[in-house]
């Protein structure tokens, strides 16, 4: 029997005075590659984090692998790509070891990498088609392959749900065929994809849900792509001042 693995009820966001999110309601399941679309402001990635714990619900509930939000521990089960963040972050740094640093949640930060640590990084590196440049400074990469270093290291904690804020946007063509055949390997195994995304491009084949969010509400659910009119844009959601701090747990990768 497939699980749920991500449940959002009748959930409500607000900043301030303004309400982003109201009555939301969303249920992913084990195996799905579910994608949220929407137009500027209309509140898709303050979903997905929102889900992960960075801004707080101001009604409603969610769970996570049939676990309350709040209870949840289990964050190595989730792998999270923020929208728009350089995998260099000003720290020098190699290919491999950003990726490596993807490990910490599940082996835990005071023991040493072993055997399975590496195969797994050597596993996401591959996946992504960067094992060539896995000893290279991540600041002498592009931006497309900053980005696949970036779900390389989220693909390395082996995690069972891919949460993915806009992964390809801004990202070369070469780069978005790869990031589309690692995350197909991905699914494949069983894997559960949750992503923001403005053009689906080589994704959409991968697919199986678009979930339109419209002015805080979800106004599609169902067969991807969504029915003529929806029209997925950038998306500026308001940024709350916590909104990139990091979950108990969760690769901010």
């Amino acid at each position: 029997m497939t699980g749920t693995v991500v449940d959002v009820s009748h959930g409500v966001v607000g900043y301030g005075d303004r309400p982003v999110l109201r009555d939301v309601c969303l249920t992913v399941a084990q195996g799905e590659v579910v994608a949220i679309l929407g137009a500027n402001g209309s509140g898709k990635s303050t979903l997905i984090r929102a889900i992960l714990g960075l801004v707080p619900l101001r009604g409603g509930a969610i769970t996570l692998f049939g676990t309350p939000q709040r209870r949840f521990r289990q964050w190595r089960r989730i792998g999270y790509v923020p929208q728009r963040v350089g995998a260099a972050g000003g720290v020098p740094a190699t290919v491999r070891e950003v990726v490596a640093s993807g490990r910490l949640a599940r082996r835990g930060v005071l023991r040493p990498p072993g055997g399975a640590d590496r195969a797994a990084v050597t596993a996401a590196l591959t996946a992504v088609g960067l094992l060539d440049r896995a000893g290279d400074p991540v600041a002498t990469l592009s931006g497309g392959q900053q980005q696949r270093t970036l779900i390389a290291r989220a693909l390395a904690g082996e995690p069972e749900l891919l949460v993915l804020d806009e992964p390809t946007a801004g990202v070369d063509a070469t780069s978005q065929e790869a990031f589309a055949e690692a995350l197909g390997g991905f699914v494949a195994e069983g894997g559960t994809v949750l992503l923001v995304a403005h053009e689906l491009g080589p994704l959409q084949p991968l697919v199986g849900r678009a979930v339109v969010v419209h002015d805080g509400e979800i106004a599609h659910d169902g067969a991807c792509p969504p029915p003529a009119g929806y029209h997925a844009a950038p998306d500026h959601d308001h940024v709350h001042p916590h909104a990139h701090e990091e979950p108990r747990g969760v690769v901010l990768s």
